[in-house]
């Protein structure tokens, strides 16, 4: 037998929908979960959103329970915490994270969902996805005690990772941005901010995540000799230039690319359950609410998700909520 639910689609760019679609009962490994909420990112959600997903990258965007294809249709998603109604007894009745879009209820395999620690309030719980992509940032990144740090770009994984150096000893960090009003969201994670043209130099790192040229040249030059920068953001359909010229030689600079969709080569004795996990436990820190900005119900992301993409909303992580499901 199979039973309605409901999910968020992008029908193409622009414009989403809610559809009712069938959920199937669950075989034996396998787990029915009720949303409680989903989270909302707006970096790439709102890429997909606005139909700007290369073609060249249809195949690693793939979310993992993703259904349709780019531009669209498409269901897409990957932050949503839930409450297991059906499976195995050791997960019924637990609050769980799954990587799975905007729905109502759900049926994946049980070992798709991480339960979520008691002491994460399922509300704090969307942001795993997020601050997971972190730590495997600073996994690649591989910060050390003192070290000079900058992290341009305070959005929803920038202000992640700048959440997690401010408890490095001894490091000075800074988060970094042309909008003064994420000052406030750095105050409440325990980070020092800084307009571009006011952050200091001479740093050992710096972790890229505005998605903005002007950005990473700023990240280049604010690097000490044989300084690192780690770059985070996801330019999509986009061309960047870089300045290479310069001083970028004879400083010995060294620039990386870090992704979450594999584990950093410096953890590879690590899975993803167990990334997943940490990210968890690390989410136990009250101070990471200042990650998510607004929230509103399911019924309303037809409406809500145009209004993020087009900055209408102003978002970290928006969370949606899922009243009745």
């Amino acid at each position: 037998m199979k039973s309605p639910a409901r999910a968020f689609w992008l029908a193409s760019p622009g414009e989403g929908e809610i559809r009712e679609v069938p959920v199937p009962e669950p075989a034996e490994g396998e787990v029915l979960v009720r949303s409680l909420y989903s989270g909302i990112s707006r970096g790439t959600e709102t890429l997909v959103f606005r139909g700007g997903v290369p073609r060249s990258q249809y195949a690693a965007m793939r979310a993992p329970f993703q259904e349709g294809d780019f531009p669209g249709p498409v269901k897409y998603g990957y932050l949503n915490v839930g409450v297991v109604e059906r499976g195995p007894a050791g997960l019924l009745g637990r609050t769980v994270f799954c990587l799975y879009p905007h729905q109502t209820r759900y049926v994946v395999p049980a070992s798709a969902v991480t339960p979520v620690p008691e002491s994460v309030p399922a509300e704090r719980a969307v942001l795993a996805g997020t601050v997971e992509t972190a730590v495997n940032a600073l996994w690649d990144a591989a910060p050390m005690v003192g070290d000079r740090i900058a992290v341009i770009g305070g959005g929803m994984i920038g202000s992640s990772v700048a959440a997690l150096l401010a408890r490095f000893p001894g490091v000075r960090v800074q988060l970094v941005d042309t909008d003064q009003d994420r000052a406030r969201t750095a105050e409440a994670l325990g980070v020092a901010f800084a307009a571009p043209e006011d952050a200091l130099g001479d740093c050992d790192l710096v972790v890229h995540a505005s998605a903005t040229e002007q950005g990473l040249a700023r990240g280049l030059e604010l690097l000490a000799a044989e300084g690192t920068l780690v770059e985070l953001s996801w330019y999509g359909d986009r061309r960047v230039a870089l300045p290479l010229g310069e001083a970028f030689h004879s400083r010995r600079l060294t620039l990386r690319a870090s992704q979450v969709g594999t584990v950093s080569p410096a953890r590879a004795n690590r899975t993803y359950a167990e990334r997943l996990a940490l990210a968890l436990d690390l989410l136990a820190d009250p101070a990471l609410d200042a990650l998510i900005t607004g929230e509103s119900d399911f019924d309303e992301l037809p409406d809500v998700l145009p209004k993020i993409a087009s900055g209408e909303i102003p978002a970290l992580c928006h969370r949606v909520a899922y009243p009745g499901a």
